[in-house]
Formats: structure tokens, sequence, C-alpha cells
């Protein structure tokens, strides 16, 4: 399936009719597009699925349709979020059809071909991942394109340069691919016309975006948590009505804070930004644009290295103390999310 979570096929998607699945999350993690790291976060798997499971439940009570069908328990049943005894990593989900462009070299670039995406297509995955910005933290994408021209304040709707850590008065929503080699992101025509949708169908999806925004900033607040940033990813069903699918409000999904302090896979893209691998990433990435490379890590000279124990033990606590706040259960025995972002400030400052 992917870096951190595996599909167990069920049933398999139709044309036109829905499949049935299970995700089943892992401790793996991925950083900067790698796929899986070298090592494992402990306790991860089952707080993602928890704090996914919840999201979707209430955003289902706001009449907002996905394709979440229940937590798998020990036994092989599917139970709701409360009638879960013990965490669990698994949970059941409709499935849809997924149709990756191909890739090709044109006129020495790469070039992507969406032909499948029509107005008429049904039942299927919408290639993009949707994203919305509560606010800009240190280490958002948007300041790095902006210097780099690549987006403007007019496109962001923002009249002045925003600074790092400023809460914007309303969300920007934004668009990448989500089916390339590389995510990159794309203007709002550009989004209509990989995924071929109408005029209407992308307002829809900017309502959904906001609904869906407005939910988990409600859920976060509920937990001290600031909701700074997430990405949603989207499907068409068989009448060609958006759901919501793949996983939401998670701290892999999400960029949350807690009284300024990271509480997301951001901490442990900060570790591995001061290593070499990174500068070795970046450089990849350039080439292989630059060549018209398909798979840039080819081009990378070293491997990433392991987290420190330390670190990645409090990241482990984090992902759980995180769940449940989120959702309001003590699913796991780990000290509170204060205690655990007090070890992280300690542990920084060493």
């Amino acid at each position: 399936m992917g870096s951190v979570k595996d599909l167990d096929v069920i049933k398999r998607p139709t044309r036109n009719k829905n499949g049935v699945g299970r995700f089943r999350f892992s401790d793996r993690y991925s950083v900067f597009d790698w796929g899986e790291m070298p090592d494992l976060i402990e306790g991860k798997g089952e707080a993602l699925c928890m704090m996914g499971a919840y999201c979707f439940e209430r955003l289902e009570e706001k009449d907002i349709r996905t394709h979440y069908r229940g937590l798998i328990e020990k036994t092989g049943k599917t139970v709701r979020f409360d009638e879960l005894e013990q965490p669990s990593n698994v949970m059941e989900v409709s499935l849809v059809n997924v149709y990756k462009p191909k890739a090709a070299v044109c006129e020495g670039k790469l070039r992507y071909d969406y032909e499948a995406y029509t107005p008429e297509t049904v039942n299927c995955l919408i290639p993009l991942e949707i994203i919305y910005r509560n606010g800009l933290p240190e280490g958002s994408s948007v300041f790095k394109r902006l210097e780099q021209g690549s987006i403007t304040l007019k496109q962001l709707g923002l009249d002045q340069y925003p600074k790092a850590g400023e809460r914007l008065k309303k969300p920007i929503f934004d668009m990448s691919t989500k089916l390339e080699e590389k995510d990159r992101y794309v203007t709002w025509d550009e989004a209509m016309e990989i995924a071929g949708l109408t005029q209407e169908e992308l307002e829809k999806i900017k309502d959904l975006l906001l609904k869906v925004d407005e939910t988990i900033t409600q859920i976060a607040s509920r937990a001290g948590l600031e909701n700074e940033d997430g990405k949603i990813e989207l499907a068409f069903d068989d009448k060609r009505k958006l759901i919501v699918v793949d996983v939401v409000g998670t701290l892999d999904e999400c960029r949350f804070t807690y009284q300024g302090l990271h509480v997301s896979k951001e901490i442990a893209r900060q570790f591995f930004r001061k290593t070499d691998w990174f500068k070795d990433v970046e450089e990849a990435k350039k080439k292989a644009e630059i060549k018209s490379i398909h798979d840039w890590k080819k081009l990378c000279k070293s491997n990433p290295p392991m987290l420190e124990p330390k670190l990645r033990k409090i990241i482990s606590e984090m992902y759980m103390a995180a769940s449940n706040e989120l959702t309001q259960e003590r699913t796991f025995d780990v000290p509170s999310l204060a205690d655990v972002v007090k070890k992280y400030r300690e542990y920084s400052w060493h």
C-alpha cells in the first residue's frame, strides 16, 4: 500500500461499485517522500488508527460522507470507536479505483498523462492532496515557495508577506499531486485538468475542505492543540458524489502545535533537516528535475540515518498522548501530552 500503512483487499472495487479493504497502520514512518525509514516508532500505528477513526466518526455526525466502515477488534469483528476494548491498528474502509497517471519524458521534461480522469469517471480516487492552512508555522512550505517565486501572495489570497507562526484570518486552500513520483503543487486550473473536475465540483471540494478543517480544528482545540494545517484525500462514489477517503485528523495528516511547539511528524523532519542525508535528498530531487529522471531516490548519495533513541521514544509517546487527548479516551498508558512536550523541550535544549 504505502510506506506507513498496508492494505488488505477483502473485495476489489469494480468500475461502478465500491470494494472493501482494511488499512493496517504500521509503526513505520516516512519523511520528504523517501518512503520507509530505517527504524520504527512504537505505538504509532495504533495511535494513528484510533485518531483517524475518531475523526471519521465526528465527520459522519456532520453528514460528511467518508469511506470509513469501522475498526477491527481482536476477534475480527468490525466495531465503532466507543465499542473497542483495546487499541486497534486495523480500520475497515470502502475501496474505490486508483488510476495511476502514465509517466513519460516529453521535450526533455517529465510529464504525466491523466487520461483516465474525465468528468464522467466514477468510483475513483481524485488524484490530488487537498490542503488547508490555518496558520503558517516555521517550516511551512509556503515560505520556501514564496522565496522561489513558485507561488504569489495573490494566489494565496494574502495581501502582505506572512510571518512564521502567524494565524491566518481565513484558511488558505492549496492542492498538490498525489500519484506522481514526487508531489508537486498545482494551481486550481491545473487541478481541474488533472482530475477531470468541473468548476462546480471544484467549489464543492473547497466547501467540503472547509467543513473538515473546522471539525478537526474543534477536536484539536479540546486537546489544547492548534490545527495549523492538514490534508485530506477525496474520491467520487458510483454516482460521482464526493467522499472523504484515506485517513484524516492524525499527526501524519495534520500539523498540530501545542503552545507553539510542533506535535506532529514535523519533529522527525526537524531532526533529519540537520543531517547530511537531507542535503543529499535535496540535491537528488533537483538533479532529477533537471534531467527529467522519474526516480530521484536513485540519485541520492546516502541512506537515511536512524532517529536518536531518546528522541524516538519522545515521538512515540507524543503519538500516543495526542491520541488519548484528541479522542478524550485514555487508550494508551503514557504521560500526558503536556508532560511529553516538556520532555521534548528539555531534549531540544541539550
